[in-house]
């Protein structure tokens, strides 16, 4: 479920890994407002343009310090966006684990779901999401069939959900790691 962003921060790009960073595979995104329901979604760009990016087209994506600076722009005429992101691709070892509805953007308690999910990782780059509500996880690995969505249910009831994608996806990345 995608949450109502009414703030978005910077994105704090000396915590995101080199191993991330090294990859041309970097956009920068915008909210906007769906046509199908009204709701705000997150819509990728080629940073430094008014063209969407896309996940599946890699003549979309930049370095990360393009995309970056793109983001940082003050230029009168320059594109405003709302963050930084990477693109999952064939082309690298990456798999992004969203875990949604899981974190208290005023505590930062993290449901107990979604702290053993996390305390397995070994290896690999975690960050709350930009709603604060969320939690993306990046780690080497695949992903059978490319993706995967479970809702997470305690007592029957849906407290959550878990998305994994291992290509044709981007994550927005704000660098806020856990």
């Amino acid at each position: 479920m995608l949450k109502e962003i009414t703030t978005v921060n910077a994105p704090i790009t000396e915590n995101i890994t080199e191993e991330l960073t090294e990859r041309p595979q970097w956009v920068c995104w915008r909210i906007e407002q769906r046509s199908s329901d009204d709701k705000p979604t997150k819509v990728p760009y080629t940073p430094g343009t008014e063209r969407r990016a896309s996940s599946t087209d890699l003549m979309t994506w930049t370095p990360f310090d393009e995309a970056v600076t793109a983001y940082e722009a003050t230029e009168p005429d320059a594109p405003e966006y709302h963050g930084i992101g990477f693109v999952f691709s064939g082309a690298d070892p990456f798999v992004g684990i969203d875990l949604d509805d899981c974190r208290d953007p005023e505590t930062g308690e993290i449901t107990e779901w979604a702290a053993k999910i996390i305390e397995r990782v070994q290896d690999g780059y975690i960050e709350i999401s930009p709603s604060g509500t969320g939690i993306h996880v990046i780690v080497e690995g695949t992903v059978r069939g490319n993706r995967s969505r479970k809702k997470v249910r305690v007592d029957e009831k849906v407290v959550g959900q878990v998305e994994m994608y291992g290509r044709d996806r981007f994550f927005t990345i704000t660098g806020r790691a856990l």
